[in-house]
C-alpha cells in the first residue's frame, strides 16, 4: 500500500544527497503548479530507471510562495527564525522551493535533480545546489557521528509527520535547512578531550557522556530539550556533509511535525540557557543559510 507522505521524510539515511533551492518566477505560477503536479510521476519514472538506488525525494514550499499555490496554508508555516546571541547571529535566507533528493547512487540522485530542475525551466531560478555524501560511518567532517539521537521505527513518523492537529495537511512535515561551513583548521587544533567535551560525546566509539558529566556548553546538552511534561523534544535529522577543496561543512536538514522544536533547539544553541550558556560547537562553524519549508503529502501535489 502506497503511503501518502513523501518518502524522503521518513526513509533511513542515504549515502548520497542533493539539496536544490529555487526561487519562483511569479509571472509563471501556472507553470509552477503544473510541474509540481507532475512531480510524483517524474519521480516514479526515475525510480524505475534506477530500481536498486533507494531513491527518495522531498519537495518543500516556503511561506514566501505558498499562498500563490494554495488558498489553505499549514497552520505553523512561517519564515525561518532570526536569532541573535552574544557571539552568533542566525539570519534567515528563505527561498521559495527546496528539492531534497537522496539515494545510494550519485548518478540516480543527479538524474532526478536534473530532470526536476529541467521540468521547471524558466519558471524558476537556481539559488543553490549542494551535493552531499556519507562520510565514514555517518560522521560529520569534525569526526563525530551525526544523527545518533534520531528516532527509530514508527517513532520517526510520530516525530516528523503532521497528524490530526492540522487535518488539511496531515502527513506533511516542517523542514528546516541550514548550510554550516566548518572551520576545520581551528577544530583540528583542539585536543581530543576538548572536542569531546564540546559535543558531550566520545569521538572514537560514540558514547554519550552521562548528563552530570556534560559541560553546560556541550552540543548534546544544548539540543536535549524537554517539554512541559518532561518528555524529550525530538526532530528527525537527515544532515550530511559536503566538501570541496575550498569549503567543507554540513547541510543540516531536519523534519518535524511542528517547527517549534527546531526553533527552540536553535535558540538554546545560539542564545543559551537562562544563564546565557551557549553551544560551543558554534565556535567552529558558521551558518551561511537558514530556510524553512513545508513538505506536503503527495496528494497535495496531484490536487494542483
Amino acid at each position: 500500500m502506497t503511503t501518502s507522505f513523501q518518502s524522503g521524510i521518513i526513509a533511513e539515511a542515504s549515502s548520497d544527497a542533493l539539496f536544490i533551492t529555487l526561487n519562483v518566477n511569479r509571472s509563471e505560477i501556472d507553470k509552477i503548479k503544473a510541474v509540481l503536479a507532475s512531480t510524483p510521476t517524474i519521480i516514479d519514472e526515475i525510480k524505475q530507471e534506477f530500481p536498486d538506488a533507494e531513491l527518495h525525494t522531498s519537495i518543500g514550499i516556503s511561506h514566501q510562495i505558498w499562498n500563490t499555490l494554495d488558498s489553505k496554508q499549514p497552520s505553523q508555516l512561517a519564515a525561518f527564525p532570526h536569532i541573535k546571541g552574544k557571539e552568533v547571529e542566525i539570519t534567515p535566507t528563505d527561498v521559495d522551493l527546496v528539492l531534497h533528493i537522496r539515494s545510494s547512487r550519485h548518478d540516480a540522485t543527479y538524474q532526478l535533480g536534473n530532470r526536476l530542475y529541467s521540468a521547471f525551466g524558466s519558471s524558476v531560478s537556481l539559488v543553490d545546489e549542494v551535493s552531499c555524501f556519507k562520510y565514514k560511518d555517518n560522521r560529520d567532517l569534525t569526526g563525530f557521528v551525526d544523527g545518533t539521537e534520531n528516532p527509530e521505527g514508527e517513532q520517526r513518523k510520530s516525530v516528523a509527520l503532521v497528524g490530526d492537529e492540522d487535518p488539511d495537511f496531515k502527513n506533511g512535515s516542517y523542514f528546516n535547512l541550514m548550510r554550516f561551513v566548518h572551520n576545520l583548521d581551528k577544530w583540528e587544533k583542539q585536543d581530543i578531550k576538548v572536542q569531546e567535551d564540546t559535543y558531550g560525546r566520545t569521538k572514537k566509539d560514540n558514547q554519550e557522556y552521562a548528563s552530570a558529566d556534560k559541560s553546560v556548553h556541550a552540543h548534546t546538552k544544548r539540543t536535549s530539550l524537554k517539554d512541559k511534561d518532561g518528555r524529550s523534544m525530538e526532530i528527525l535529522r537527515h544532515s550530511m556533509p559536503f566538501a570541496s577543496l575550498k569549503e567543507r561543512g554540513l547541510m543540516f536538514a531536519s523534519y518535524s511535525k511542528s517547527p517549534v522544536t527546531f526553533n527552540l533547539m536553535l535558540e538554546s544553541m545560539v542564545k543559551g540557557d537562562q544563564d546565557g550558556n551557549t553551544d560551543h560547537l558554534m565556535k567552529y562553524t558558521t551558518a551561511t543559510t537558514g530556510q524553512a519549508f513545508f513538505v506536503p503529502a503527495i496528494d497535495w501535489f496531484t490536487s494542483l
